[in-house]
């Protein structure tokens, strides 16, 4: 039996030896390695903090002590250790174990999080909560450095040292050039400076200073400058202790009795206190040192390899915008890309290769993101974000206030729209027509396909005012690519078939799926089926879809998108405004609740989504139609 099967709760992990660590570290890198080659996931930073889990819960008391995981895209060891390990093989599938820390799937998981820079504020939160109840227990929240480009991470530290909370944050660093600090005497300094000795002195001397007369305070003020000076020249720590915090590191996060020296002495402190460890994304296997940005988010891969284990040949709508953009980008030298830490997940890195000049990633800050892209666009360039729906949402602010109130041209290109599988609730992009609609001057678009893409942000381009192009995860649907990139009329839907009976209003993915549908009905029923490609959310063509409405009994709108606010809420207030009433109405979108993980195809099969969907309700609602025209015929021979 290996180190790993034995450990079921960190209690267990408390009766190792921390010479055991080493070993245990090696099985655990394994086994993630091994389940993530066949699900897909977050490689990288899990392999880098393996050590870092092991000291944290071999020194700390979890659930008693609480340990919040900024972004939590890193708690595949704090999984294992914490009873999951039988579960493990189901990460990130459908009713499996989420990729990210949840609450609902353990008492161990202190704090759902799946975007960075939540952590801090978090964790700040629990401490109050903790002192307001008169509890005690110890608080660890550990944060990755690029949350740090994160500006809630700072409003979190920035609380955190003035209210003086008892508060221990670890810094996973696994970016920054510091190395030179990292090593045996920096280990030595620091297990020195946060021992009990060293701090007991310090108070000591302060104590003693303070009863002088007149000069002590000015001579404890001058020590403390010195004492800040040398620890410039040994630690990168000023900032974090002008924010409050006292300053621990840089310490190696690989060697594990650095860490749980320092760790051990730390816990006796109270305080803000902030301990920076070094680690290596994808430590233990070759292919993710190598090239750790493919592994941070990796599809299912070849193990022996690191090749991914599926290619389609069909181009991704990510690669269709990046490629568009290019294209366009070398007619316009005013075209700037824009990306928060998202180079290749926006496919905006083959952009930044091409035009190193006009590319820019600001880190994990999409409010940023879009402000500086609106300073951009008052200066005469044409700057297009690409950015996640769900990563969006967190500048709406800057989207209304400094984009639309200014009716900027600042091109919104928003990738990962709809369900977009494994990385389940945080992740899925289904509430943007929502927040997106309603602001003045936006214009909303969603292409049916992939060639639908590139004229649509061609469209973007030559806008002159706020705009978002939003599309899907995943391949196209294999259409041909037309070579000649024409805009669209802005506000112009497209009437795909004409019928007369019943109606299907689409937008974006579920287009596809509406022509499918339309040609089972005939096929099935004789029923001859309108089908409009809507394309615009906002604005919408009014007079297309009126006409159509006008000409129809029954309607269907369709869309990958949350009902409450979405296309369809859309469509029912321009039929409300022109007074059409078709006989009957259904809508078929996400529901009023948030969707788990689990892969695309089959959460639009359980979410309705798909052909057979939209052709059960095409035939539920003639079969209700004709039951109401015969009550009503009914009624009307009795009267």
């Amino acid at each position: 039996m290996g180190l790993l099967e034995k450990i079921n709760c960190p209690a267990d992990l408390k009766k190792l030896k921390p010479g055991d660590f080493p070993a245990l570290a090696e099985e655990i890198r394994e086994l993630i390695i091994e389940v993530v080659s066949k699900t897909g996931g977050h490689l990288s930073s899990n392999l880098g903090v393996v050590e870092l889990t092991i000291a944290l819960h071999y020194l700390f008391d979890a659930p008693k002590d609480k340990i919040v995981w900024d972004t939590s895209n890193q708690t595949y060891t704090h999984k294992l250790l914490t009873g999951r390990r039988n579960e493990f093989p189901t990460l990130r599938q459908y009713g499996g174990l989420s990729g990210f820390a949840k609450r609902e799937e353990s008492v161990y998981d202190v704090f759902n999080a799946g975007h960075a820079g939540t952590g801090m504020s978090a964790a700040v939160g629990i401490a109050e909560a903790r002192d307001l109840r008169g509890e005690d227990y110890k608080v660890i929240c550990v944060v990755g450095d690029g949350a740090l480009t994160a500006g809630m991470s700072y409003e979190g530290l920035n609380h955190a040292g003035a209210s003086k909370k008892d508060l221990l944050v670890i810094l996973n660093d696994n970016e920054m050039s510091i190395s030179k600090n990292v090593g045996a005497l920096s280990s030595y300094l620091n297990r020195i400076i946060t021992g009990q000795f060293v701090t007991r002195l310090k108070a000591e001397a302060k104590s003693i200073l303070r009863a002088i007369p007149k000069i002590g305070a000015s001579v404890i003020k001058a020590v403390e400058r010195v004492e800040e000076s040398a620890k410039g020249l040994i630690a990168p720590g000023i900032l974090f202790e002008e924010l409050g915090f006292r300053y621990v590191g840089p310490i190696d996060g690989h060697n594990i009795t650095h860490l749980l020296e320092t760790l051990e002495n730390v816990k006796k402190l109270k305080g803000p206190i902030l301990v920076h460890v070094i680690t290596k994304k994808g430590l233990g296997y070759e292919p993710a040192e190598t090239d750790s940005v493919f592994f941070h988010s990796a599809p299912p891969f070849i193990r022996e390899t690191g090749e991914p284990r599926k290619r389609s040949s069909i181009p991704s709508y990510t690669t269709v915008f990046s490629n568009t953009l290019i294209k366009l980008a070398k007619e316009d030298k005013r075209i700037v890309g824009i990306t928060a830490a998202m180079c290749d997940g926006t496919g905006l890195g083959k952009f930044a290769k091409e035009f190193p000049d006009r590319y820019y990633d600001v880190g994990i800050a999409e409010q940023h993101a879009v402000t500086f892209a609106a300073g951009l666009a008052v200066q005469g360039l044409k700057p297009v974000v690409g950015i996640y729906s769900t990563f969006l949402q967190r500048a709406y602010d800057q989207v209304l206030h400094d984009v639309c109130v200014q009716n900027l041209p600042v091109v919104l290109c928003i990738d990962r729209g709809g369900l977009v599988a494994e990385d389940g609730t945080t992740h899925h992009g289904v509430f943007d027509y929502a927040y997106l609609r309603h602001i003045p001057n936006m214009t909303v678009m969603a292409p049916k396909d992939e060639n639908e893409l590139q004229h649509m942000i061609k469209t973007a381009i030559d806008h002159p005012g706020p705009i978002a192009v939003r599309y899907p995860r995943g391949s196209g649907v294999g259409v041909p690519l037309a070579k000649v990139i024409q805009p669209i009329p802005i506000g112009q839907g497209d009437l795909l078939l004409e019928g007369d009976e019943l109606a299907i209003i689409a937008v974006g993915y579920p287009v596809h799926q509406a022509l499918k549908a339309a040609a089972i009905l005939e096929e099935e029923a004789g029923i001859r089926v309108s089908v409009v490609n809507a394309r615009f959310v906002k604005p919408l063509d009014r007079s297309l879809i009126c006409r159509v409405a006008q000409r129809s009994k029954y309607l269907i709108t369709a869309e990958e998108h949350a009902l409450q606010g979405g296309f369809g809420s859309a469509v029912l207030e321009c039929l409300a405004d022109e007074d059409i009433r078709p006989l009957a109405i259904r809508r078929i979108g996400i529901p009023d609740q948030f969707i788990d993980q689990g892969p695309q195809d089959l959460l639009r099969q359980k979410h309705g989504i798909t052909v057979g969907r939209i052709v059960a309700e095409a035939k539920d609602l003639l079969a209700s139609g004709e039951r109401k025209v015969r009550r009503r015929t009914t009624t009307a021979s009795v009267r």
